[in-house]
């Protein structure tokens, strides 16, 4: 099977990487909080999420969020 090849460009900047790490960390420790409920995050994914979120704000190099699907009320 032939390697992948890298197009030499990151999607994702460092500082998005130091964000999620940072939020990977503050969710192990148990002080990451969910935005409008305030309640502890547990999920990684979301950590994951939030960490992306705040690096979004930031300014840092992050990709454009999909668009979330849209339910058929049919």
């Amino acid at each position: 099977m032939a390697a992948r090849k890298s197009s030499g460009k990151r999607k994702y900047g460092k500082a998005a990487s130091k964000r999620v790490e940072s939020a990977m960390r503050r969710r192990k420790k148990g002080t990451l909080k969910s935005g409008s409920s305030g309640r502890t995050v547990k999920s990684r994914k979301q950590a994951i999420a939030i960490g992306l979120s705040e690096a979004r704000k930031k300014g840092a190099k992050v990709p454009r969020k999909r668009g979330g699907r849209k339910s058929s009320s049919s």
